[in-house]
């Protein structure tokens, strides 16, 4: 099991650097960590991912199989990265709605992309055992 001290980490391809970190910086709110003439290292959200840079970008995603995101505990959380993408014109995927409707494992869920593709889901669930 997991520490709240290790870190995930996921590396993705990205097709311009400066287009990555200025979305995810400077939009998503995410912390820089590194930047190298081939990558950037982020603090997402807790985890960490690297944006490397790459002829290999998803021109024409599709959310299954391949999205990555974060599962929040507190729907204030949640709340609060929606309203930055929704103030913040950040290119939605898959608008804000419900999944599972009045099941125990119904939650809120938006997906966002990325300028090189990458589609990046934010979910909340309404009893917090159904997170995995």
């Amino acid at each position: 099991m997991r520490s709240s001290s290790n870190v995930f980490h996921l590396a993705i391809p990205v097709r311009d650097l400066d287009e990555a970190q200025d979305f995810y910086v400077g939009k998503l709110g995410c912390h820089l960590a590194r930047r190298y003439e081939d990558r950037i290292t982020l603090d997402f959200f807790g985890d960490q991912v690297v944006c490397h840079l790459s002829d290999e970008w998803d021109r024409n995603p599709d959310l299954y199989p391949r999205h990555f995101g974060v599962t929040f505990v507190d729907r204030s959380e949640f709340d609060s990265v929606l309203f930055c993408a929704v103030n913040r014109d950040i290119p939605f995927f898959k608008a804000c709605e419900p999944r599972f409707k009045d099941m125990v494992e119904e939650h809120v869920t938006f997906v966002l992309r990325d300028p090189s593709g990458n589609l990046i889901e934010f979910k909340h669930y309404r009893d917090p055992r159904m997170m995995y």
